[in-house]
């Protein structure tokens, strides 16, 4: 819980800086985004080489690594002269976070009776959510007081808390509590396509915005072609008897495949809103980024609570019902968003988020282990390895599309980010960001009323 604090930490304080960092280094949204995105495509490459880093290499050894390189990350980025030092150092952060994040749902469902996940999901969430939820508000001290440099030194006392419990807890055996083995290959070929299909997707969205869109559009291009080669190689890799680097029987399950098509959608409206929000408040609302995090502080917290409570409910309440109702109020909060202007109280727009963090109550301790529970044992690294790379890789899509529509809506409108007022035209542009990520929620219902709960390693969801 600690090491996934830290890498949500680092996932999520960053957003609170944006608008400082892109005038030190006087950086348009489209190139600044990068300080979000690039993390999340990093990440997406840590997810899926977690299995194959913890069969080789253990628990505790993987742990202690990731949060070395999460401090070195950390350390960088607070010291960093240049904008690519910054990127530089948000990868880093981002391999990191990537490797670490799967891992609890793998413990949970291994570690724990199904009747006592639910309970595991909900108090591990709570003190996990802890971090987004107080990390805004010291963040934005920190920024104002201190200067964006600051906050990139917030991860350093959790990561040395994590290596210290690593090595007095975490056992140093594989998953399933075999023997590490070091024979085990890595899918090299899987891990380019896919690192390089990610790579092209978010260009090729930001292309879309710039001058080139033929740029653009071979982008994208490549990155439809290196999905079809990635599940031909995967294919061919399970057939032959090697071990593919994403294990494609687990779209077998039924509920596994519509967990994963939830998960990706929900990954683009959660990841695009943190994004969009900070910058809403700041560029705006034209509030200091000390009061953003102030306002975030009381939604972070029934987020908590939320996800506690939840946590009881996951055996007793079917899947679908929790992540719809989670996804139908994240959908309401953004709807509601555009409520907010100038002169609205700000006890409106704290009511929003807390409205939106309910909803993220609703679906983060039900989906994935709802998802993966029909799963073989066998099964459940991998399983939890590509859920969370589809979420990251969904995220990554969300701050890419949120940063460019943003932009295009502001020029649409007649005003530019460089303008140091705010306008009516704006937040116009604004508001309709906040309903492109409702409608993003409502196409993500669709697929989560078709999830299925089943006993693990139940055929009857294939």
């Amino acid at each position: 819980m600690v090491g996934t604090m830290a890498s949500i930490m680092s996932s999520t304080i960053v957003n609170v800086a944006i608008p400082d960092m892109s005038h030190h280094f006087t950086l348009d949204q489209s190139r600044v985004q990068w300080v979000s995105s690039g993390f999340m495509v990093s990440s997406t490459v840590g997810m899926l080489v977690t299995p194959w880093v913890l069969g080789r290499f253990g628990y505790r050894m993987t742990y202690v690594a990731t949060m070395l390189l999460l401090l070195a990350g950390g350390i960088g980025g607070g010291v960093a002269t240049a904008f690519w030092m910054v990127l530089a150092a948000r990868v880093a952060e981002g391999l990191a976070a990537g490797v670490v994040q799967p891992i609890p749902a793998i413990v949970m469902l291994r570690a724990f009776e199904p009747s006592e996940q639910g309970r595991a999901s909900g108090m591990f969430g709570m003190g996990v959510v802890l971090a987004p939820a107080i990390g805004p508000s010291i963040g934005g001290l920190l920024v104002d007081w201190f200067g964006w440099r600051s906050i990139f030194f917030m991860v350093v006392p959790f990561c040395f808390a994590s290596i210290a419990l690593a090595y007095t807890f975490v056992p140093a055996s594989a998953p399933g509590g075999a023997q590490a083995q070091r024979g085990a290959q890595l899918d090299w070929r899987g891990l380019v396509l896919a690192s390089g299909g990610t790579l092209c997707l978010l260009n090729g969205l930001v292309e879309l915005h710039g001058r080139s869109h033929t740029t653009a559009g071979l982008l994208l291009i490549g990155a439809a072609l290196a999905l079809f080669v990635f599940i031909a190689w995967q294919r061919r890799a399970a057939a032959t008897g090697r071990e593919p680097l994403m294990n494609l029987a687990l779209f077998g399950y039924r509920t596994y495949a519509m967990g994963s098509i939830v998960a990706f959608i929900y990954g683009t409206a959660l990841f695009g809103s943190t994004y969009l929000l900070p910058v809403f408040m700041q560029m705006g609302l034209k509030l200091p980024a000390s009061q953003v995090g102030t306002i975030l502080f009381p939604a972070g917290l029934v987020l908590a609570f939320t996800i506690g409570g939840v946590g009881r409910l996951v055996r007793r309440v079917p899947t679908r019902v929790l992540v719809t109702i989670g996804l139908a109020l994240l959908a309401a909060s953004f709807v509601l968003m555009p409520t907010v202007g100038l002169a609205t109280p700000l006890w409106v727009l704290v009511t929003w988020a807390i409205l939106g963090r309910i909803g993220l109550g609703f679906i983060l301790p039900s989906l994935n282990l709802g998802s993966m529970r029909p799963l073989s044992k066998e099964l459940i690294p991998h399983g939890a390895s590509a859920i969370n790379f589809l979420r990251m890789l969904g995220g990554a899509t969300g701050v890419s599309l949120c940063a460019i529509v943003l932009e295009w809506r502001i020029a649409a409108h007649g005003d530019s980010l460089a303008n140091p007022q705010t306008s009516a035209a704006r937040l116009a542009a604004f508001n309709e960001s906040f309903f492109l990520l409702a409608a993003l929620c409502g196409v993500a219902i669709v697929a989560a009323l078709q999830l299925r709960d089943s006993p693990r390693g139940s055929t009857a969801g294939k």
